[in-house]
């Protein structure tokens, strides 16, 4: 690998970094009206496609632990947003559902999340391209630790 090759501006994870933060304020440029994060956003679109979930089943979606989902969850309840609810089968199950103000503003959060990719001036083919080539990316990072993590698990059962 020549030292060019790892400078900061040739690292392709710096520019994933940074392009995450950019596409979180983007975000919350458009969310703003409605008083809401970015995490915020991504649970309501989880809840949206599928309503009825578990805190396990929006955080294995979202790739999020309930110790950082649990706050989150719990602070849009407080605005309104959902309602947590022990399961009556399962009271160790937290069941997450929409309220009507989750439910009633899933066009209009469309709509100015749209507006705002309108507004950027963004190519949607070449938005799709990236889109394609990163969760091709992100695919082959989790496989790779995937299989670092049962090569740990391996070496750390065989001394035992």
């Amino acid at each position: 690998m020549f030292m060019e090759d790892i400078k900061l501006a040739n690292q392709l994870c710096f520019s994933v970094y940074n392009t995450s933060r950019l596409f979180t304020k983007f975000y919350q440029k458009a969310l703003e009206e409605f008083n809401l994060t970015y995490p915020q956003y991504l649970v309501l679109l989880a809840l949206w496609e599928e309503d009825h979930q578990t805190l396990h089943q929006i955080g294995r979606r979202l790739h999020l632990e309930s110790n950082t989902l649990t706050p989150l969850l719990r602070r849009m309840e407080q605005a309104g947003w959902i309602i947590r609810e022990k399961s009556p089968q399962d009271k160790r199950q937290l069941g997450i559902r929409l309220k009507d103000k989750g439910r009633d503003a899933k066009e209009p959060i469309q709509q100015a999340i749209a507006d705002c990719l309108g507004h950027e001036h963004l190519d949607i083919s070449q938005y799709r391209e990236a889109h394609e080539t990163i969760v091709k990316l992100e695919e082959t990072l989790r496989t790779a630790l995937a299989e670092d993590t049962d090569k740990s698990k391996e070496n750390f059962n065989g001394t035992i």
